[in-house]
């Protein structure tokens, strides 16, 4: 008896069942045999079965269904039926094996005893260049596990649904008459839920023990290839009304809405994507099918899944395809913003339909997803093509452009051109104007005549293919969009053109709609032979002259990658720029990694201007260098520009750190300003710190010994950063922070004129003069989507509550950023985008903050503080933890409730008085070096002889 029956299904196939065969009969496991089901196959596939069987005999049976069944449940289960091993695994004949599988998979299973071994899959897409690979949801086999149920592990019963990447022992599959469905596409979906449900033990192992081999450009597709044939989807929800079936019979209530889950981010979008493409008929029967199985979906799930994909369930199970399609558009190009939306009662949504119904209000409300916030140049919008017609050489086109919540004016000034561009990098470009252009509320309408045959001049060879887009500005603001098609065919024909290289490939262009429904036009023949040429053209790339190219191609590549490579700019760094003499009066500055122009980097160059020294200043940025200084020499982070500069320069000057593996010269000053007291442990104070190797903590010493000053701004600093630090005392500057003398001279100028002057700011944003300003300012958290930070308080409630009397500033960190929604505008205003936080807490009547180090420097100003610690637990005892508590120290009240956020700042004034002294107390320990001067004493100090 063979330890393993590897059952190999087979249909049409006869290419590739060698290879899948071969790859069973060369595993490390010597005792498996093969048994070859053919579901009836018109090639010759039956027959290389058998010559398989004949070279193999005793090893390799081969067997033949009568009839062909339809899909692949009946040949497994043919397969089981003949299998003689004590272990059973499933392989299809285009794919394979990994060498080990079987050893690996049986030793685990003979180690605990499981029913099932389940092993890591991998997907690789056969015929791209380079092979494109996908572990399948790998976070399931990150580690060997046993689990006695599976519902241990629900997750590995909702996403790992396939049957060949796992061994089951044959009593187990026997004995509970476990087979596939017979004649119904996604067999492995029924089959595995059923085997899942009746394991008394199953074993993961962290090893890839199967190849999923995917052929995209197959003249026959898969069935996970032929989605948008209607059976298909017919047997999809079928297989999944059964398993509902089986979930419920086993009270599993929980399993079921995780499935739901899944449905509504996995099953039903394979489908939706489909839906432009199709017909009128097409779309009403999809509908038909759907709705009732949608309305039996767990309501909760519509808010576990992503926004986009909820909106398009309730959409389709509306039947609303005014709405539908525009969404699903958005569903195949995430970024692309495809609805006019609608704003109600201060709420922003997907559109102005279904806001009746309560759950639809919850399904479309996008307010958090921050359309309403971005500006036109940071939108995709979708733009639709309404019109094509062709006429001697020229093509006509017509489009509409989304325009939500109205954010094209009537009275903006519009231009725009369509753009052809050579899908290849660094290709041509060939820009039309767009001639009518016009504002139609909830679009755009524009259009356009394309002189392609005289005006668009391609290559002729490697550029076939030409994407089109239009680009738009307003009021000289650009966007850009892709023109998104809803049919296959455009009813047009072929456009000459004249190829400057060569017309083997094609003389003529024609619109097609790309993969993902975008318009693109390709090269083609008037002989109508193009797709013969492009396969001799193919051949002869592929052939040795165009593997000579190729390989030179790839080294020149491979060249220009390595010369812009972090290694290579290291190397540059230290040999060839740090060899150039250093450049005397040159300082570069760097405020939070490039971030920013604020802080005390800011504070020290506007000093030194302000002095009129006789300097060259460098500043770095990464992204936007929008509002850094002008007249000065602007680097982007990391660039060889960067580089050069830090290697040539007098002084460093930043608030966080340089590059980390720049080495930094004798002969350069490093003045490092740090950005902020401590409360959290900093340095070699973290657990993660302490916990690492020798070598590592040598490494990261390194890096702070670089620092040739380094400020604090009282012996508080001295106690905490210093010493986490490792510094030597004589590092130290106890000098204050340069970016709080503005607050420090704040306070002494409201001191002497017995008022508050507000400053330009408030003016800046609107905040009228008879509401008091609070600033909401919390520390980094790590915590929900990406960097996107949840306000842990209703904002409608306290703008209802207190936006008669105040205005509420919201600070992230710069990490993070915030989503408010619309009616709370003037009320809230997010001003995360401010570079400098000086300027919002000078404007600030009050902070509320949490752990942030802001603090500190808030203190300066003697004014109310309030505390807003509704996580303090977590953070201070899970985390890193904190130098001192919080709650004995604070100079405000602390507080860990909404309802006590509102409280306090119902009483703010009182709470103001009633903490007087602990604000003194307060700066007289962790600020007593703030004196209002630091800039000054830091320029008079190292710059002072560098006047003109």
């Amino acid at each position: 008896m063979p330890d393993v029956s590897v059952i190999v299904i087979a249909y049409n196939d006869a290419e590739r069942l060698p290879t899948a065969v071969r790859s069973v009969l060369d595993q490390t496991l010597q005792s498996v045999e093969v048994v070859i089901v053919d579901d009836c196959s018109k090639d010759r596939t039956f027959e290389v079965a058998q010559e398989l069987a004949a070279a193999h005999p005793g090893q390799v049976r081969a067997y033949q269904l009568p009839e062909n069944s339809g899909a692949g449940g009946e040949p497994r289960n043919v397969g089981i039926g003949h299998a003689r091993g004590r272990y059973v695994m499933f392989l299809d004949s285009d794919d394979v094996l990994e060498v080990n599988a079987c050893r690996n998979m049986v030793s685990a299973a003979e180690e605990t005893g499981a029913d099932m071994v389940s092993g890591l899959c991998v997907r690789l897409t056969k015929d791209t260049v380079q092979e494109k690979r996908n572990e399948w949801y790998p976070w399931l086999y990150s580690t060997t596990r046993t689990l006695d149920s599976v519902t241990e592990l629900p997750d590995l019963f909702v996403w790992d649904t396939l049957s060949t990447n796992k061994c089951y022992r044959r009593d187990f599959l026997v004995d509970n008459e476990l087979r596939f469905p017979k004649g119904m596409f996604y067999e492995d979906l029924m089959f595995i839920a059923d085997a899942y449900m009746a394991a008394k033990k199953i074993t993961l192992i962290p090893n890839q023990v199967y190849f999923w081999h995917v052929y995209e450009k197959a003249a026959v597709k898969s069935v996970t290839n032929s989605r948008h044939e209607m059976v298909n989807y017919q047997h999809r929800l079928e297989i999944h009304r059964r398993i509902d079936a089986l979930l419920d019979r086993h009270g599993q209530d929980e399993m079921r809405a995780a499935k739901d889950v899944k449905f509504l981010k996995h099953d039903l979008v394979l489908h939706l994507r489909d839906l432009p493409f199709r017909d009128e008929a097409y779309r009403r029967e999809f509908e038909e099918l759907s709705r009732p199985y949608l309305q039996g979906l767990n309501r909760e799930a519509y808010g576990k899944c992503a926004k986009i994909q909820a909106i398009c369930a309730y959409l389709l199970e509306k039947g609303d395809w005014d709405n539908l399609l525009p969404a699903v558009d958005t569903l195949i190009h995430r970024d692309k913003l495809s609805a006019p939306l609608a704003e109600r009662d201060g709420r922003v949504y997907w559109c102005a339909e279904h806001l009746d119904d309560e759950f639809g209000r919850e399904v479309l409300d996008v307010t958090d997803l921050g359309y309403h916030q971005k500006p036109i140049n940071k939108l995709f919008l979708r733009n639709e093509l309404t019109t094509y017609e062709e006429s001697a050489g020229t093509a006509k086109l017509g489009g509409r452009i989304t325009n939500p919540l109205g954010i094209v004016k009537p009275e903006d000034t519009l231009k725009a051109e369509v753009e052809f561009r050579a899908r290849r990098r660094s290709l041509q470009t060939f820009l039309f104007p767009v001639t009518t252009l016009r504002h139609d509320g909830e679009t755009i309408q524009w259009e356009t005549e394309a002189d392609i045959s005289s005006k668009l001049r391609p290559l002729g060879i490697i550029d076939s293919v030409w994407d089109v887009r239009v680009v738009l500005h307003v009021n000289g603001v650009r966007t850009q969009t892709r023109l998104t098609v809803e049919q296959s065919d455009l009813g047009g024909g072929a456009l000459p053109v004249k190829p400057r290289l060569t017309r083997l490939v094609g003389d003529r262009i024609e619109p097609h709609p790309t993969a993902k429904g975008h318009l693109a036009f390709r090269l083609v023949s008037s002989k109508g032979d193009s797709d013969r040429i492009e396969e001799l053209v193919q051949r002869g790339l592929h052939g040795r002259p165009g593997q000579i190219a190729k390989s030179g191609l790839r080294r020149a590549k491979a060249l220009r990658s390595t010369l812009t490579s972090g290694e290579t700019k290291l190397r540059l760094y230290h040999e060839v720029y740090s060899r150039l003499p250093v450049k005397k009066r040159t300082v570069v500055f760097e405020s939070q990694l490039g971030k920013q122009y604020s802080d005390s980097p800011r504070a020290i160059y506007e000093e030194m201007v302000r002095q009129g020294l006789d300097f060259e200043a460098v500043w770095s940025y990464t992204g936007s260098p929008k509002d850094f200084p002008k007249g000065v020499q602007l680097v982007r982070r990391w660039s060889l520009p960067y580089l050069k500069a830090l290697a040539r320069a007098e002084f460093w000057v930043d608030n966080q750190s340089y590059p980390l593996r720049l080495a930094k010269r004798p002969e350069t000053t490093y003045i490092q300003t740090w950005h902020g007291s401590a409360l959290k442990k900093m340095g070699f104070d973290q657990p993660k710190l302490k916990a690492q190797t020798r070598q590592q903590q040598e490494t990261q010493q390194k890096h702070l010994d670089r620092f040739d000053h380094f400020l604090v701004r009282s012996e508080h600093d001295v106690r905490t950063l210093a010493k986490a630090f490792r510094l030597q005392d004589r590092t130290l500057m106890r000098a204050g922070y340069p970016r709080n003398d503005v607050l420090v001279q704040a306070r002494q100028r409201e001191e002497e004129a017995g008022r508050r002057e507000r400053g330009p700011l408030a003016e800046k944003l609107g905040i009228p003069a008879d509401k008091k300003v609070l600033l909401y300012a919390p520390t980094f958290r790590t915590s929900g989507k990406a960097s996107l930070f949840q306000l842990p308080f209703d904002v409608d409630r306290f703008a209802e509550e207190f936006g008669d009397r105040y205005v509420l500033l919201v600070r992230a960190h710069y990490f993070n950023h915030v989503v408010l929604p619309p009616n709370v505008e003037g009320k809230i205003i997010d001003v995360s985008h401010e570079h400098d936080v000086m300027p919002l807490m000078e404007l600030a009547d009050a902070l509320i903050t949490d752990y942030s180090s802001v603090m500190f420097d808030y203190a300066l100003l003697d004014r109310p503080m309030l505390f807003f610690t509704y996580d303090y637990e977590a953070y201070v005892h899970e985390d890193r933890g904190t130098y001192f508590d919080l709650l004995e120290h604070a100079p405000g009240p602390v507080f860990r409730t909404e309802d006590e956020l509102h409280a306090a700042v119902r009483e703010l004034d009182a709470q103001g008085r009633e903490f007087c002294d602990a604000r003194k107390r307060f700066v007289a320990e962790f600020g007593e070096f703030d004196q209002g001067n630091a800039a000054r004493s830091i320029v008079e100090k190292f710059f002072s002889g560098w006047s003109r």
